[in-house]
């Protein structure tokens, strides 16, 4: 009979924010042949992906009929503040120790990795419905080894929240060139402008990867601004060199808002990459977009909201682009850009694992500035 271990399962919390934690006992599972086992150290607080059919429904707001300025559309939505602005979203993020290797793995086919090592896991197709303290991975290519100079609560931000930013960055930048080229005979000194908006760990990771990012490109052309959706993140964003902050205060009416950004990015933006989840969101952010820009979705959002702006983007000329997760090859990257201090990681806190369901609480109501991360062993 199979040894048990405990299993944190987190699910999209509904109304409340109660009753989406959940603890269990499960078997501990063989090691695969060609796979490891890991005994889980940290892990980010995400909660867990949905069949596509009903993979945001806690996000009441993103089908509901918003009109284009309702300064008290958040009092009417049930949707949780944290989700709306990107601290609380869905994922799987661990950082762990390897265990046990499989039986058919050798010293040729190990990918370099050995008992004892310090690893993260790229989220593969198969991830189990929650954080079990032993995880099984069927396939080495998933895990990312980590240097010992990297702490366990940082390497777990990393395989979700920070490679999502990344990736939207890439993405950004690929939009930045080519504008850029456009431009390069008739109006070359012109900048281009990127507005990011959100408020937890997915926006502070973006714009520490951005400002890095273009820096090292030698974009002294770029702009960065943060649209900040409440004051906390407001504080956050402006300890960022070279990048300035415009707060959302929803408070205000839209055409206010919209003219407080623009003021602020000096005109229309090029590219957004939107971490919100709302309607209201994109629709701002579109208002704040220039003729032809590209606004950046989460892919988990892009189902729900794609089919309701597609009239709009058509109309402004402007594009929608879903935004996946990225690559195990760009998570490697980013560990070494993380582990070496060239990025430096936003705001953490750690908690014990037994406290899951109050760290979720309190990540639904916005209550923890950057990330919250799960401790369940101590081996630093």
């Amino acid at each position: 009979m199979n040894k048990l271990c405990r299993q944190v399962s987190i699910e999209s919390p509904g109304p409340g924010a109660k009753n989406c934690v959940f603890n269990f006992f499960v078997p501990i599972e063989d090691t695969p042949a060609l796979g490891a086992r890991i005994r889980i150290v940290c892990a980010g607080a995400c909660y867990r992906r949905r069949d596509r059919s009903n993979s945001i429904t806690s996000m009441s707001s993103v089908s509901s009929e918003l009109s284009d300025y309702c300064p008290s559309v958040n009092s009417m939505s049930p949707a949780h503040q944290g989700i709306r602005e990107g601290s609380f979203f869905p994922g799987f993020e661990v950082a762990g120790v390897i265990e046990a290797l499989g039986s058919e793995v050798t010293e040729t086919n190990n990918c370099g990795l050995r008992i004892g090592q310090r690893v993260i896991v790229y989220p593969f197709d198969e991830t189990p419905a929650g954080y079990a303290e032993l995880l099984v991975v069927p396939d080495l290519k998933h895990i990312v080894p980590i240097p010992d100079s990297l702490p366990m609560e940082v390497a777990a931000m990393l395989p979700t929240g920070a490679l999502l930013a990344m990736n939207a960055v890439f993405k950004a930048q690929a939009v930045v060139t080519q504008i850029l080229a456009q431009r390069a005979s008739s109006d070359p000194k012109k900048k281009c402008k990127i507005l990011i908006v959100g408020t937890g760990g997915l926006a502070l990771w973006a714009v520490r990867i951005a400002s890095y990012h273009f820096a090292l490109a030698g974009a002294d052309n770029v702009d960065i601004t943060v649209a900040s959706l409440r004051d906390e993140g407001f504080r956050l964003a402006t300890e960022i060199k070279n990048v300035s902050v415009v707060q959302w205060n929803e408070c205000l009416y839209e055409p206010q808002l919209i003219e407080r950004t623009k003021d602020v990015c000096g005109g229309a933006v090029d590219v957004v990459i939107d971490f919100g989840t709302t309607s209201r969101s994109l629709h701002r952010s579109m208002h704040c977009l220039s003729k032809g820009g590209v606004v950046l979705i989460s892919d988990e959002v892009a189902e729900k909201l794609l089919p309701k702006f597609s009239r709009l983007s058509n109309e402004y000329q402007q594009e929608i682009t879903p935004i996946s997760n990225g690559t195990a090859e760009q998570l490697a990257e980013l560990v070494e850009l993380v582990a070496t201090k060239k990025i430096e990681p936003p705001p953490h806190s750690v908690f014990p694992c037994e406290q899951a369901a109050e760290v979720i609480q309190k990540l639904c109501n916005s209550e923890i500035p950057g990330r919250a991360i799960l401790r369940f062993h101590d081996i630093e």
